[in-house]
């Protein structure tokens, strides 16, 4: 990547609202608020504010990252349809980050926690896929990892630019997000309206 470029990366999967502001291997900004709703409401401000902090403006940008899941839905909604929002509006590529890679440490075996007793995992050599903890320690020791579950890691958001930054160039595909499991929203039983043409 070039060493001087400009990438603003951002999550909202989880209980959180978080943003980090990259030039090249260099952190200019990052914040993590933790909140369990209002991140509709908090996550531009929250972009405002680091790219002030770190003394740049939108039209500076040469990239963008996100943070596409698993996790809470409407969350991943929120992050993914703002990046690819800004990105139409700047003109600039948007890449999806998943929270494997966005937590990926080595030695370790990354998952995102989920609801009753489960976990988000990608196991070596397989697909991601929900399975409960006690599936995921022992995939995790079978491998001589360590499970790693953390919801909210303090680095999240730089952790995704950097992914962004390393990958933005060769990126074609716009973010979206990485759902493993079915809404817990039933569908509605009521049958639509019906349209009169008049």
């Amino acid at each position: 990547m070039p060493s001087d470029a400009l990438v603003l990366g951002f999550d909202t999967s989880a209980a959180h609202c978080a943003a980090a502001l990259l030039r090249g291997d260099t952190v200019l900004a990052s914040r993590l608020e933790e909140m369990t709703r209002g991140q509709a409401e908090r996550l531009m401000p929250l972009l405002d504010e680091v790219l002030a902090e770190g003394g740049a403006a939108w039209a500076d940008l040469d990239a963008i990252g996100v943070g596409i899941g698993p996790g809470n839905f409407t969350g991943i909604r929120i992050a993914v349809s703002a990046a690819r929002g800004l990105a139409l509006g700047l003109d600039i590529p948007a890449v999806g980050v998943n929270g494997f890679d966005a937590r990926h440490h080595p030695g370790t075996l990354a998952a995102v926690p989920a609801p009753r007793d489960h976990v988000y995992a990608l196991p070596p050599g397989g697909e991601p896929r929900l399975m409960p903890l006690v599936e995921a320690q022992a995939v995790a020791a079978a491998h001589d990892l360590e499970l790693l579950a953390e919801a909210t890691p303090p680095d999240i958001a730089e952790a995704i630019a950097r992914n962004a930054a390393d990958r933005y160039q060769t990126e074609a595909v716009a973010p979206a997000p990485l759902y493993l499991r079915a809404a817990d929203a039933a569908p509605a039983r009521d049958a639509p309206p019906t349209l009169i043409d008049g």
